[in-house]
C-alpha cells in the first residue's frame, strides 16, 4: 500500500474562489506564480483543470464547503474533492448534450491516471491520480 502525504488544502464556499484554487494549485505544484492569461504545463494544467472541474460540480450540486486536497504519493499525485451531500451519487453525464454540463467526472477521466469516489460518514469524495510528470503510462 502507497502512502500519500496531503501537500495542500483548499475550502471553497462559492465559485468565485475557483480562480484563486487555480492560482494557488499552480504555485503549490510549480512554485511559480500564475500570471493573468498564462496557460499552465501539461501535468499541472490537467491538474487544474480537474480540480476546478470537479470543485465546480460540488459547489452546485453538494453541499458547502467544499475541500480540494492535494495528496503526493511515491508514484503520483492525487487530487481528492469532497462535499458534505451524501444523499447524492457522481453520475457520469456521458449520454446528456456536450452543452448541458456535467461532465466533470468524464473529464476527470480523460485527463488523469484514475478516477474514483467514496463516501465517509460526514463527507462524499471524487479523487482522480495524476503522473508526476507530463504523458500518460503505457496500460
Amino acid at each position: 500500500m502507497v502512502k500519500a502525504v496531503e501537500v495542500q488544502q483548499w475550502r471553497l464556499t462559492t465559485g468565485a474562489e475557483l480562480r484563486e484554487l487555480r492560482a494557488s494549485l499552480h504555485r503549490t505544484l510549480t512554485g511559480n506564480q500564475l500570471l493573468d492569461g498564462e496557460k499552465l504545463d501539461d501535468v499541472p494544467e490537467q491538474m487544474a483543470l480537474v480540480a476546478t472541474e470537479l470543485a465546480t460540480n460540488a459547489l452546485r450540486h453538494g453541499l458547502p464547503p467544499t475541500i480540494v486536497t492535494l495528496f503526493s504519493a511515491d508514484e503520483c499525485l492525487l487530487l481528492d474533492v469532497a462535499d458534505h451531500d451524501l444523499g447524492t451519487v457522481p453520475e457520469l453525464a456521458d449520454t446528456r448534450p456536450a452543452e448541458s454540463g456535467g461532465r466533470g467526472l468524464l473529464l476527470a477521466r480523460r485527463l488523469s491516471l484514475d478516477v474514483g469516489w467514496y463516501a465517509t460518514a460526514t463527507t462524499k469524495h471524487i479523487w482522480a491520480t495524476f503522473p508526476r510528470r507530463a504523458g500518460r503510462p503505457s496500460p
